[in-house]
């Protein structure tokens, strides 16, 4: 699959003026975008954080902060956003992703000699609570595939759908690896080529069922098959939007009961617990998944622990 090299315009907030500390602001964020190549939610979420982070320092410094501003920050100079992100009731993940975003920062205005400050260093991020995926059922995504080519009139993007979620239960794609597809990117053989993220490439089996489903969406759509245009379209010929694909999983829901946690990313989830459930070794699940760190993939194991502990509950006769 092809990478877009678009140059990434960064809007500085006039409040921030147009000193150093904003052509920096603008440089670290071309940086993460075009070279480290992070996602456009990661690019828009990093902005967001560094502006509020700048114009809380403009207040409490009492000016527009300058490089030297930066570098004589104390220790708690941090603790005190970190407190006011507190006061605007904001869940610990964001505050922890918001002290990420400003460690980065820093750590790229070092490298680069525009400022070296120790005490960004020894600001504690928040204690968050062990995240343990939420996967679906082996039934649930079924139903969820069969169900996902019934909401719609046109018989083209019901199997256009029903080809996405058999794509993420299937392969373990992620939605944005999916939808970022083109046709030239489809594979005749069973191996599918993934970029993930920070543009890592990995190498995905697939299944005779995912293929299918494709095949079939392919042979419905009514638009060219281009090999440099999208794989998967939306109703106007565009690249299909992700919210798209979420909307039509929030309608299913109700109709098959289940809970909100059922998102796209659950069938990822799904995908990854199944393989384990059935035997899969950790280091395979990693590869699949693209995973940096095995340390993302064991949290498949709390899953798989509190599935058995359930089925021990529910069998053995000194449990009840």
């Amino acid at each position: 699959m092809k990478q877009n090299k678009q140059e990434w315009e960064v809007d500085l907030d006039p409040l921030l003026g147009n000193n150093a500390v904003a052509h920096s602001f603008r440089d670290f964020l071309l940086f993460i975008r075009t070279e480290k190549r992070y996602s456009e939610n990661t690019f828009i979420g990093y902005q967001h954080d560094l502006s509020d982070f700048l114009r809380f320092l403009t207040t409490h410094l009492g000016n527009t902060p300058s490089l030297n501003d930066l570098q004589d920050l104390k220790t708690m100079d941090f603790r005190s956003w970190l407190a006011k992100l507190s006061q605007k009731d904001l869940a610990k993940t964001s505050i922890a992703r918001a002290l990420s975003a400003v460690r980065s920062w820093f750590r790229w205005m070092e490298r680069h000699n525009l400022v070296s400050n120790p005490a960004i260093k020894s600001v504690r991020s928040p204690r968050l609570p062990k995240a343990v995926p939420k996967p679906v059922s082996v039934i649930d995504a079924k139903n969820l595939i069969q169900l996902a080519g019934e909401l719609y009139d046109d018989d083209w993007q019901g199997k256009r759908d029903i080809a996405v979620f058999t794509l993420l239960y299937g392969c373990g794609l992620r939605i944005s690896e999916a939808l970022n597809l083109n046709i030239e990117d489809w594979p005749s053989d069973n191996t599918l080529v993934v970029f993930g993220k920070g543009g890592k490439q990995r190498r995905v089996p697939m299944l005779p069922q995912v293929k299918e489903a494709i095949a079939l969406y392919q042979s419905a759509t009514p638009y060219a098959q281009d090999p440099a245009s999208p794989l998967f379209r939306g109703k106007k010929g565009g690249r299909l939007n992700p919210r798209q694909i979420q909307l039509s999983l929030q309608k299913m829901r109700p109709l098959l009961g289940l809970p909100d946690t059922a998102t796209p990313h659950a069938l990822r989830h799904a995908f990854a617990t199944h393989i384990l459930s059935g035997g899969g070794d950790l280091r395979s699940i990693q590869e699949l998944l693209g995973h940096a760190s095995l340390v993302s993939t064991q949290r498949y194991t709390e899953v798989d622990k509190d599935r058995l502990l359930g089925v021990y509950n529910a069998a053995h006769p000194r449990a009840k």
